[in-house]
């Protein structure tokens, strides 16, 4: 009986440590993201803009633009009690792949890296328009050392 809860101290222990990693992330930079300081729809991450941008991205900024950046902020730097950031390390490409953002879009997503709630499906935007975004996000992800 012993074992067993320890087993099942050391897996809460676990889920734990993960919830406090993720909804408290630190920032790309490795800065505490302190949400609850900040007020609602506050930038949650700096963002160095490129100076210039692909075709592709331009146009993908002008979708995201007109219906990204109500949740995720301009230049994708995120929003306090909205939307998570698009420019961090969590959705470098090895981790989300350009697909997941089509799937994002398309299908939704369940909370899981952040505590912002769930994303619905965005109606209105065409496989191409999130390509487009998409590669805007990828632009300011390697503007910021995000690889």
């Amino acid at each position: 009986m012993n074992n067993k809860l320890g087993i099942s101290a050391a897996v809460a222990l676990v889920a734990a440590l993960a919830v406090y990693l993720y909804s408290g992330s630190p920032d790309r930079n490795g800065q505490d993201s302190n949400r609850a300081s900040q007020e609602v729809g506050e930038r949650l991450v700096q963002v160095a803009v490129p100076t210039t941008l692909s075709e592709a991205a331009q146009i993908g900024k002008r979708a995201y633009d007109a219906v990204c950046a109500d949740c995720h902020g301009e230049n994708a730097t995120g929003r306090n009690g909205m939307g998570p950031p698009l420019v961090h390390k969590i959705y470098e490409p090895s981790h989300h792949a350009d697909a997941a953002f089509l799937l994002a879009v398309r299908n939704g997503v369940r909370a899981h890296h952040w505590n912002f709630g769930n994303m619905p499906p965005q109606q209105g935007l065409t496989d191409a328009d999130v390509k487009g975004i998409t590669r805007y996000v990828r632009e300011l992800q390697r503007a910021n050392g995000i690889e």
